[in-house]
């Protein structure tokens, strides 16, 4: 992917976890350029309906990476938070690779501090939702949202009885609405770990990411 000076910035998603998957679907889907990695071939076959980039790589060598373009990307957000020396290794290439602004997911304040020291921005998905729960509980502010920029945002949307015992496959929330569930929500309980056939239960709030338009779409129908 060679990007044109008019164009857009682009973006580079290496690991396609839940959180790689939900953040590159999204971007795609906001019409930016985006080229996504894994050693998974059936995600990598996935994301192929969103976007032309996607990529196998068993190993996130320098010259594996240079091949499928991640040097051309404005933005590369390493999401291998599990495999410790794989995003230590992978984030230092990606930078040495001249990638002007480089994101690593970290698990472990350790392994934030050793990405920071190679010059990468880092975020901590499980830390920083457990602290904006936190932080709402405290406040008594149950709805919140965090705007990524002026068309893409995580919002939480409480679950209403129209879907009440609808699996997550049936509300086919993807395909219907463009936007993606990052966690669920109930009391004091926060599970990141969804999966299709999870049924919405009295009190559920529905953590997604997505456009704004999107989400005021869901909103609406619900």
């Amino acid at each position: 992917m060679k990007k044109k000076e008019s164009e857009g910035l682009s973006y580079g998603v290496i690991g396609l976890g839940r959180f790689g998957t939900a953040l590159a679907t999204t971007l795609a889907e906001s019409d930016k350029e985006v080229i996504v990695v894994d050693r998974d071939e059936s995600k990598v076959r996935e994301m192929r309906q969103y976007t032309d980039y996607a990529f196998v790589l068993d190993d996130l060598t320098t010259d594996g990476l240079r091949e499928i373009g991640i040097q051309n990307c404005d933005v590369v957000i390493v999401c291998i938070g599990e495999k410790v020396d794989v995003s230590i290794l992978t984030t230092m290439r990606v930078i040495e690779m001249g990638v002007p602004r480089v994101i690593a997911k970290a698990l472990s304040l350790e392994q934030g501090a050793v990405l920071k020291k190679l010059g990468a921005q880092v975020v901590y998905p499980e830390r920083d939702m457990a602290l904006r729960l936190g932080k709402k509980l405290l406040s008594n502010k149950f709805l919140d949202y965090i705007s990524l920029d002026h068309s893409v945002e995580i919002r939480q949307i409480p679950a209403t009885s129209k879907i009440m015992g609808k699996s997550i496959e049936e509300l086919k929330l993807r395909q219907k609405f463009g936007l993606n569930i990052i966690a669920l929500e109930n009391g004091k309980s926060t599970t990141i770990e969804v999966t299709p056939d999870y049924r919405f239960q009295d009190g559920d709030i529905l953590v997604v990411i997505g456009k704004v338009s999107n989400m005021e779409r869901f909103e609406a129908a619900i």
